[in-house]
């Protein structure tokens, strides 16, 4: 059975750019949606299999995915260089 779920359910719908280096989020708070976005510098992020144009996420899934750790191995990538003041 198809079940259609629209932005204002409650539901987290994240997107990611075509390099897999950039995603963005959508939810609905109540009173506006939110919009996360984050992009990595040297890395992609490690999505699950996507069957017919979608996937589901389960919560330890969506934490690696946003913490850009690879959920087939749980290996945090090295952190990144902090900016430097010129």
């Amino acid at each position: 059975m198809w079940h259609a779920t629209y932005p204002f359910s409650g539901h987290f719908f994240l997107f990611r750019g075509k390099r897999g280096d950039y995603l963005k989020g959508l939810h609905w708070d109540g009173s506006g949606l939110c919009l996360f976005a984050k992009r990595l510098e040297r890395s992609k992020f490690v999505w699950p299999p996507i069957v017919e144009g979608s996937t589901t996420l389960s919560p330890a899934q969506l934490a690696l995915l946003i913490e850009a750790m690879d959920w087939r191995r749980t290996i945090a990538p090295p952190p990144p260089p902090r900016p430097m003041l010129v």
